[in-house]
């Protein structure tokens, strides 16, 4: 969880222009009874941050 703190904080202050299109909160959730997030879903939707960023500075920073 701290490195998707981290990792937004980041993209807020560095790349305002790409922080408007995040979905800060991950929606997929653990099919478990009590519907918690799973390890497994933070760590996916750090790769998909991590990848958008990837791409935002392959694609627009010159």
């Amino acid at each position: 969880m701290s490195e998707i703190i981290e990792l937004t904080t980041e993209i807020e202050i560095k790349y305002p222009e790409l922080y408007k299109y995040l979905d800060e909160t991950p929606i997929t959730i653990c099919k478990t009874p009590e519907k918690e997030i799973c390890i497994a879903d933070l760590e996916s939707y750090l790769n998909t941050l991590k990848n958008q960023l990837n791409n935002h500075i392959a694609t627009h920073i010159k």
